[in-house]
């Protein structure tokens, strides 16, 4: 990316009345491989990423095996290189088989290549072994990804404990059972020194946690995702285990705390925690469904037509929040359209409307409670390191 730059191109492409911005970057993703290459592969979930916009994507440890050494770190770069649509970032394993108990090998997996490290999916119950992560963190500079769910108040849980959960019968987990640990490693994070990032916020609490934290100069940010700031926990009577998800979908309440967090600079960034499962295994219903929802081709639309379309978030701000902030955050150098910057770009027809149809997902899956949708604001072409991986304009592929 430059001005006036002296070179020949073989195609022009007219961006008149488009956005054009950096390349979309989610800093959480299951991508499922090794080991879960039903839902997902490193192939079809990278397809799936620059199809809604994404050029980078940061892949969660919880595969089988596990990313909990170099040699498992080395196989997600080879994999990305071989078949990768989109750049993959791996994060790596805060314990082994994400156990809770027997640590990892923090420094070697950094050494190797991680941006982060989390045991996202469960969450590190020993606070003994979260504050010794977190001092790495701070020596080393890297963000420790925190999925904050209290154990012991959630075993069991399908969704969110409230009026729903009652007429329904189904077992909910309350909100300070994601509270409770965020509040615990947000004192952590301050006595340490280290980086903690919260993912998935879904709590007024939280986001109240979070900002008492940032006053205090804490190193913390924070993310959430589109199903947090859009849908409650009423989706659920519709939609079934479709729309189960950890932490759960919550109450409007909730959802309009999250907005306010996006809109204020509490909460940094827009991840999707992009969770594909098989269909046969989301039709077990709620108490043996699996839990997630696959974001990575629905976030774009539903942040410009729920957000920015109604005035709550700036599109400035939106952006920010999916390109250079989270790529910040990682460390990494994407999400800017500087000069000499890679020319991963991202160009979205903000007057595009578009049904929701998860049959036309690139992903593998199809779980998503947001099959039917008509939204506006879709991505129509993706560039990663100047070559055109996505386009929905017209003559170009």
């Amino acid at each position: 990316i430059g001005i006036d730059l002296n070179i020949s191109a073989d195609q022009v492409i007219e961006a008149k009345d488009l956005i054009v911005t950096p390349g979309l970057v989610d800093m959480h993703v299951h991508l499922r491989e090794p080991g879960f290459e039903y839902k997902e592969t490193i192939a079809t979930g990278t397809r799936s990423a620059v199809a809604g916009g994404f050029t980078t994507v940061a892949c969660m440890a919880n595969t089988k095996p596990t990313i909990d050494s170099p040699d498992l770190v080395n196989f997600i770069h080879l994999q990305a290189k071989e078949y990768g649509s989109a750049n993959v970032l791996p994060i790596g394993a805060i314990t082994k088989d994400l156990d809770g108990e027997l640590i990892t090998d923090w420094r070697s997996l950094i050494e190797a290549g991680v941006v982060a490290l989390s045991d996202d999916g469960k969450t590190v119950m020993d606070a003994s072994i979260m504050w010794n992560v977190l001092v790495l963190s701070a020596e080393m500079g890297f963000p420790v990804i925190d999925h904050c769910e209290e154990h012991n108040l959630t075993t069991g849980t399908v969704m969110n404990l409230g009026k729903i959960s009652l007429e329904l019968g189904l077992p909910g987990q309350s909100n300070a059972s994601e509270e409770i640990i965020i509040a615990r490693d947000l004192l952590l994070a301050e006595q340490t020194g280290g980086h903690v990032h919260i993912a998935h916020v879904s709590t007024e609490g939280g986001v109240d946690l979070i900002h008492w934290a940032k006053q205090r100069k804490i190193c913390v940010t924070a993310e959430s995702c589109p199903h947090h700031f859009t849908i409650t926990d009423a989706e659920v009577i519709d939609h079934g285990a479709k729309a189960k998800v950890h932490p759960p979908l919550r109450t409007q309440k909730d959802v309009d705390a999250i907005i306010h967090g996006l809109a204020e600079g509490i909460i940094d960034t827009i991840a999707t925690d992009h969770a594909p499962h098989a269909s046969f295994e989301k039709d077990r219903g709620m108490q043996e469904a699996p839990a997630g929802i696959i974001g990575l081709e629905t976030s774009v639309p539903l942040v410009i037509t729920k957000l920015v379309n109604t005035g709550k978030l700036e599109l400035n701000d939106a952006i920010a929040k999916m390109t250079h902030i989270p790529s910040e955050i990682l460390g990494i150098d994407r999400g800017t359209l500087s000069v000499e910057a890679v020319a991963d770009v991202t160009l979205i027809d903000p007057k595009k409307l578009q049904i929701v149809d998860s049959a036309q997902f690139e992903s593998k899956s199809r779980n998503t409670p947001f099959d039917g949708w008509e939204l506006e604001g879709w991505p129509v072409m993706t560039i990663r390191g100047g070559e055109i991986m996505m386009s929905k304009i017209k003559g170009n592929r």
